[in-house]
């Protein structure tokens, strides 16, 4: 019985030591439980606000993105004007070229009909000034010797610095005349001229300048050129005259005088 009793307080005693331990480990566990939710509140106010502050950074991104959008929108809108205000001025532009254009090609077109009509007034006054020279016997006159001073210059780089018309000598009692003459510095110009030229006129004129020289010996040491000068001449003319080495002087498709055979005379 005394075994017993023993045993009974021995498990009292043990009993009350694990209430005491277990009471003790309670409350150890309830101040951690305690430090564990004091840290944890910590933890998640921290976190609030750290959210807080990325929620509210994030808004401040969200409306300055969305202000840089407006304003972005808001410029392409204006350069969406500007384009289309552009493309209008561009269109006007082009509507002004074309119109320009169509008047430039009228304008052309009444330059070219005025041309037209002029050069064809140019050939009928030539025609008709032509015809009255060579009525009125004053082709060297009228046609020849405007066109003397220019022609020399342009094909001969020669500057006139002598010229007449009608040039009559006498020697030994023979008459020599030359219907028109001109001199440069190192060139004399025999100009002879017929109102309807012939191969005969090319012979005539060809024997002639043979004796220029013996009735104009001041100009004894320049160049001889002959020029043969009338209104137009026959195709067969300007072939022999140019064989003889004879310039020939002519309108020019009756736009202006012009020596006809310049190149193939040069040439020989």
């Amino acid at each position: 019985m005394r075994t017993l009793e023993h045993r009974v307080e021995s498990l009292e005693s043990l009993l009350g030591q694990f209430i005491v331990n277990t009471d003790i480990a309670l409350r150890r566990l309830e101040s951690e439980m305690q430090k564990f939710r004091e840290e944890a509140e910590k933890d998640r106010k921290a976190f609030e606000e750290r959210l807080q502050r990325y929620i509210e950074e994030s808004e401040k991104d969200r409306r300055a993105f969305q202000d840089e959008m407006r304003a972005f929108q808001d410029e392409m809108r204006a350069f969406k004007d500007e384009m289309r205000a552009f493309k209008d001025e561009m269109r006007a532009f082009k509507d002004e070229m074309r119109a320009f254009k169509d008047e430039m090609k009228e304008f052309k077109d009444e330059m070219l009909e005025f041309k037209r009509r002029q050069e064809e007034e140019n050939i009928r006054k030539n025609k008709e000034w032509s015809a009255l020279a060579k009525k009125m016997g004053t082709i060297v006159e009228d046609l020849i010797a405007p066109a003397l001073r220019p022609t020399l210059s342009k094909y001969f780089q020669c500057e006139v610095i002598m010229e007449g018309q009608r040039i009559f000598r006498r020697k030994n009692g023979e008459d020599y005349e030359i219907d028109a003459i001109a001199g440069c510095e190192d060139k004399i110009f025999m100009i002879e001229a017929r109102s309807t030229p012939k191969v005969e006129d090319v012979k005539e004129i060809k024997k002639k300048s043979k004796r220029f020289f013996e009735f104009f010996p001041e100009h004894t040491g320049k160049e001889l050129i002959i020029i043969f000068g009338s209104i137009i001449f026959p195709e067969n003319v300007i072939k022999y005259a140019t064989k003889q080495g004879i310039y020939v002087l002519a309108w020019r498709e009756w736009q202006y005088m012009d020596i006809l055979n310049f190149d193939k005379v040069k040439s020989k």
